[in-house]
């Protein structure tokens, strides 16, 4: 009588780890996402705190409303890269850079267009102009005195915003006794201006030739009298008493005949 073989049963043991190992997996998955909605429904999560530093022109609301963020708003909510595109939007904003500090504090740093000049508004409000061309009003007690006035420039002049850009390439120190600049065009020199210094020289220039000019100008003002200066194609000096005696010489020979 032959033998009948029993089969040996296999062990449930692993299926358990297995259904054991699933559970833990739901229940940590559960308690982290209780621990995320716990997280961002904290004020822990959001923005407690916004400093700017460096904005002269732009005012706090305007930076705020370009970079579409507040306080109260979820900290991670927007990185620090997308609020500097945003801010970069607001025009005499020239540079930005965004520091996250977490929990809840945004340090921005603004680096503004330069003021190269001056102008009368229509109201007659004193206006900054940077050196990207664009005004900005200002308080009259906050001007730099160094700086030249624009007077008789049409708003739409593409040559006031080159001048603007000119002026912003040139040190300091060598715009510093020019008082005033208007435009003077020609058929020659559609983008010619005069400039008037504060040390009593008339100057004769054109905006695209200023910035290779304007050391002639200074070397001139520094060792020679009042007088005029033409910067074009050549450059020349006549003192204001040459000028003046030569007057005085025609009106004579004038006279006498």
């Amino acid at each position: 009588m032959s033998k009948t073989s029993i089969p040996v049963l296999k062990s449930n043991k692993p299926r358990k780890m297995k259904t054991s190992r699933k559970i833990m997996f739901i229940l940590m998955l559960f308690c982290l996402v209780l621990l995320a909605v716990l997280f961002f429904r904290s004020p822990i999560s959001r923005i407690s705190e916004i400093q700017f530093q460096g904005n002269v022109f732009a005012k706090k609301e305007q930076l705020l409303q370009a970079g579409d963020f507040k306080v109260g708003d979820q900290f991670f909510g927007v990185s620090a890269t997308t609020l500097e595109k945003r801010l970069l939007d607001v025009k005499s904003v020239q540079n930005v850079t965004v520091d996250k500090q977490f929990p809840g504090v945004i340090q921005i740093q603004i680096q503004e267009y330069i003021t190269v000049a001056y102008e009368l508004g229509q109201e007659g409000s004193l206006m900054a102009i940077l050196s990207n061309g664009v005004m900005v009003p200002v308080n009259t007690s906050g001007i730099a005195v160094e700086k030249p006035i624009l007077t008789q420039w049409d708003s739409a002049d593409p040559y006031k915003v080159e001048l603007s850009q000119a002026l912003g390439a040139i040190p300091n120190q060598l715009t510093s006794d020019i008082s005033e600049i208007m435009p003077s065009p020609t058929v020659s020199f559609p983008d010619r201006i005069k400039l008037y210094t504060r040390s009593k020289f008339e100057v004769i220039t054109a905006v695209s030739l200023l910035k290779d000019k304007v050391e002639y100008l200074n070397q001139v003002i520094e060792t020679e009298e009042p007088g005029l200066i033409t910067m074009l194609e050549a450059d020349s000096y006549v003192p204001f008493l040459s000028v003046e005696n030569e007057s005085e010489n025609v009106g004579g020979t004038t006279n006498n005949e």
